[in-house]
């Protein structure tokens, strides 16, 4: 099995940590979540175990502030995603063999394992290991998660969705399997999920156990991830569309499945209920981050530079924070949310704490 090409993101590693430690003013205590009310004075082939590189859309002006600090970081971000997207890579080649119906597992492992940041399962660890669970009590759950994110990437790229033609540089699913087995294929997946939860988590109490397929099943369904890609279609071409409306979609649409793979980890590794929703609050604000960084990129970046087609929201017409608010303000919101994230992780141990803060950093400032 091939390996995470860790040149591939040293390169980047100093930029990341340059936006990880810049001193940017502080944003008031009693700023409201809706971003309206910003202010313009606020500051600014198959290598499936492959981790992007990590870098920032810091503008030029905040990176020389991060140049600044002569600080060295204490956590080794590169080696702890590196590692864990290994594990999880491994883990998910081992759950979903390929086996007889040859064409159906083809089609769910060529997605499935097809690169990715895997964010989400490395938040579901993180979470976990928090709380003092072992991270064997959570790796089905953080392959499941990624199961599930895999099964919407490939619906979402179908004609009747987006209609898109890349996902993470490479043809999408129905593009090399055809429509009909690509619909099974997250079919599939989606189902295999919850029988993976089910039947391959050890160490961890029945209780526990339901509670967690029963979090991540709201997450998914019509209050979660499928309620925020109904409004999102509905919303296309609307000219009325406001920032309440927008948070929606992107709350349910992508921040459930962020929210609930991190609430799993805190559930599966016997977190308290308080360690649970303190951690919730903290998952909530970075999945609403990673949309607003994503709506960034998709206008700030090339199709080459993501891996997936760039523009496609704007050719939708689609609403977008970029769109409601321009740039630099959607910049500004982003950073308030991973402020609002960090200060969730106030209380728990430092050390233990880090992989979490490198990753609302990563989401806050990645590049694809």
């Amino acid at each position: 099995m091939a390996s995470v090409n860790l040149a591939s993101l040293v390169q980047s590693y100093s930029i990341f940590n340059q936006a990880s430690i810049s001193k940017s003013s502080p944003l008031p205590r009693s700023f409201p979540l809706n971003p309206k009310n910003l202010s313009s004075s606020t500051p600014r082939n198959r290598c499936f175990t492959s981790v992007p590189s990590v870098s920032s859309i810091l503008t030029k002006e905040d990176t020389v502030k991060g140049e600044e600090q002569d600080q060295t970081p204490s956590f080794d971000f590169i080696s702890y995603m590196v590692h864990k997207a290994n594990s999880v890579n491994q883990a998910m080649d081992s759950a979903v063999s390929l086996r007889d119906p040859v064409k159906i597992h083809e089609a769910m492992r060529y997605s499935l394992l097809a690169g990715g940041k895997r964010v989400r399962p490395l938040l579901c660890l993180a979470a976990c290991d928090l709380v003092g669970g072992q991270e064997s009590m959570a790796m089905p759950a953080a392959c499941a998660i990624e199961m599930i994110h895999t099964m919407s990437l490939i619906h979402d790229d179908l004609p009747c969705m987006d209609n898109d033609d890349l996902r993470r540089g490479k043809p999408t699913n129905h593009k090399v399997f055809g429509e009909d087995i690509a619909v099974l294929a997250g079919d599939a997946l989606l189902a295999f999920a919850f029988e993976h939860i089910a039947v391959a988590t050890v160490g961890v109490t029945p209780g526990r156990i339901v509670r967690a397929v029963g979090e991540l099943a709201k997450s998914i369904g019509a209050e979660g991830l499928v309620a925020g890609q109904v409004v999102d279609i509905t919303s296309e071409g609307q000219t009325d569309v406001g920032l309440d409306h927008l948070e929606f979609i992107h709350v349910h649409k992508t921040a459930a499945l962020l929210e609930a793979a991190v609430v799993l980890g805190a559930i599966l590794g016997s977190g308290s209920d308080d360690d649970v929703e303190k951690l919730r609050k903290f998952a909530r604000n970075i999945g609403l981050l990673f949309q607003v960084v994503d709506d960034i990129l998709d206008v700030t970046m090339s199709s080459k530079e993501l891996g997936k087609t760039a523009g496609k929201d704007l050719v939708a017409d689609k609403v977008t924070y970029p769109k409601l608010m321009g740039i630099e303000k959607s910049r500004e919101f982003a950073e308030k949310l991973k402020n609002d994230a960090l200060e969730m992780l106030q209380g728990f141990d430092p050390e233990k704490s880090a992989p979490l803060i490198a990753l609302a950093n990563y989401i806050a400032y990645r590049q694809n």
